[in-house]
């Protein structure tokens, strides 16, 4: 399978390329199933599920991704809401541009 556009792919692709990615830090760490399982708080049938690209809850994969350290990552993947430039310009008000020229002059 070509992962080169991962955009283009299927939702069913794009969910075997993630078990497969799983399965193979998994296997990189030299940690069975199980082993991740119980580190994880999830059951053996829950790891294979996610690395045969069938998925599961939501909660179950943040487990997951965290007992391999990868959730981080995982999440600096998606964008944060953060304000447009406008909003940043709108919220700071006008910047004062000139001088009035009518309070106290200063002695020369």
């Amino acid at each position: 399978m070509n992962t080169n556009d991962l955009g283009a792919l299927s939702d069913m692709a794009a969910l075997e390329v993630l078990g497969a990615r799983l399965a193979a830090v998994r296997l990189k760490r030299n940690l069975t199933q199980t082993a991740l399982g119980r580190e994880a708080g999830v059951s053996r049938a829950t790891i294979e599920r996610l690395e045969r690209g069938v998925g599961a809850d939501l909660k179950l994969l943040v487990r997951v991704l965290r007992a391999l350290d990868l959730l981080e990552g995982f999440l600096a993947g998606i964008p944060a809401d953060e304000p447009s430039p406008m909003a940043l310009l709108r919220a700071q008000g006008k910047k004062r541009q000139r001088a009035r020229g009518e309070g106290p002059t200063e002695a020369a």
